[in-house]
């Protein structure tokens, strides 16, 4: 077990890094005082593109972030940055006809995709629910009940259990649901079932209702059961409506996420035996993804074919993050030494190499080397776009500062 100094050592370095670096870049360079809501993409030269378009997962993680930040460390400056978020999205992107949230909009804010993802759905939910945490707000978590009866309502499978990608403004029928490009077009999926858990566990925490907990506790059930491979330990990422796979990719960064938010999940239910069996779950995804998906560095590569073959391995900054929380949480779990080891080793790399310590924020992609990208040779690469955002650095250093905090020990 680690000591008191080495927790608190180690809690400081991921408090300079949320405070000294990734809030106050967000509050710098991202709000966009002349149209609302904050700027589209941000290029890895620190150059603002005012007229890129506005994507409603990243206003929506934005609006958790400088939530969470708003209770949990007190600055008024990230309240403000909460309320900004916040207004944004209630006059923009929520559908003031048909209800819940556009999938983009223009710089001026009008909706340029109005479908309904349901992985936007679950992450506006789950920003709400964290507003609400922060400041009381009855409307927020008024609006976070609205968004959970709509995905129950309109996307939940009655027949097969689990839910559908996405439907049309109205809430009808789409041909095409993929969530991006690089996405198989199917009915289901593992990445939008991950996130509807996510939404579920932190509404929970401040909105005890039956119907929710019930709702939580068949998608727990239909994760460990249909999503996780219990053979293997890997996450199976797409499906038709009936659970077939669709593809034998492994996803290292999904693995070790969900990992540990299948276990929060569980605890936040408190349902005993669902505890002992997520525990047990999350300690087996943790072990294969640090036997299988660790590179000699100790960053994590990003996806590979069912027989462990690279598909891509670069490293995503946001895989990164994952991994230092899964495998703390593993670490925590079982008391095994190499599951800490691992935790800081990917730590050590992201200060190394992810943070970019010229413009600030993180590099988006890097080579197996460990060199970024530039916007020139990668259309990943930048510091603020449709999926770079300060949610998955931020919520690891978030998480490591609570655990490593609050442990017992001398």
């Amino acid at each position: 077990m680690m000591d008191r100094a080495a927790r608190q050592s180690w809690a400081a370095r991921f408090r300079k890094e949320l405070a000294g670096n990734i809030l106050p870049f967000w509050m710098r360079h991202a709000v966009d005082r002349a149209n609302g809501g904050f700027y589209g993409t941000i290029g890895c030269d620190l150059k603002v593109d005012p007229e890129s378009p506005r994507a409603a997962v990243v206003n929506a993680r934005i609006l958790w972030t400088f939530s969470a930040a708003a209770w949990r460390l007190g600055d008024p400056a990230y309240r403000e940055t909460a309320d900004w978020a916040y207004d944004y999205i209630l006059d923009k992107f929520w559908d003031k006809e048909y209800g819940g949230i556009y999938w983009m909009l223009d710089y001026k804010g009008n909706p340029i995709s109005d479908r309904k993802q349901i992985y936007a759905q679950a992450f506006a939910a789950y920003g709400l629910a964290e507003y609400f945490r922060a400041t009381g707000k009855t409307e927020s978590l008024e609006r976070a009940r609205q968004l959970y009866r709509l995905i129950e309502d309109k996307s939940r499978d009655a027949v097969n259990q689990g839910y559908l990608e996405a439907c049309s403004r109205d809430w009808g029928a789409l041909e095409d649901m993929r969530l991006s490009e690089k996405d198989l077009n199917s009915p289901k999926s593992m990445n939008t079932h991950l996130h509807v858990m996510e939404a579920y566990t932190n509404l929970l925490r401040v909105w005890k209702d039956p119907g929710l907990q019930a709702s939580q506790k068949e998608l727990l059930e239909v994760t460990m059961d249909r999503i996780v491979d219990g053979a293997t330990g890997h996450f199976k990422l797409f499906f038709d409506r009936e659970w077939h796979s669709l593809t034998d990719h492994i996803s290292y960064g999904h693995d070790i996420e969900g990992s540990w938010l299948i276990f929060e999940a569980a605890e936040a239910l408190g349902d005993a035996a669902l505890v002992d069996r997520a525990r047990k779950l999350a300690v087996k995804m943790a072990q294969a993804v640090a036997e299988q998906g660790l590179d000699r560095d100790g960053s994590l590569f990003y996806e590979a074919n069912s027989k462990g073959e690279p598909i891509d391995p670069n490293k995503h900054w946001w895989a990164q993050a994952e991994a230092v929380v899964g495998f703390y949480n593993a670490y925590q779990l079982t008391g095994e030494r190499h599951f800490l080891e691992q935790s800081e080793r990917v730590w050590e790399y992201i200060e190394r190499a992810v943070v970019d310590q010229v413009h600030g924020e993180w590099h988006a992609k890097l080579r197996p080397e460990g060199q970024p990208y530039t916007a020139e040779e990668d259309s990943d690469a930048c510091l603020v776009g449709p999926w770079k955002c300060p949610y998955h650095n931020s919520r690891v250093c978030f998480e490591m500062m609570e655990r490593l905090e609050q442990a017992g020990g001398s």
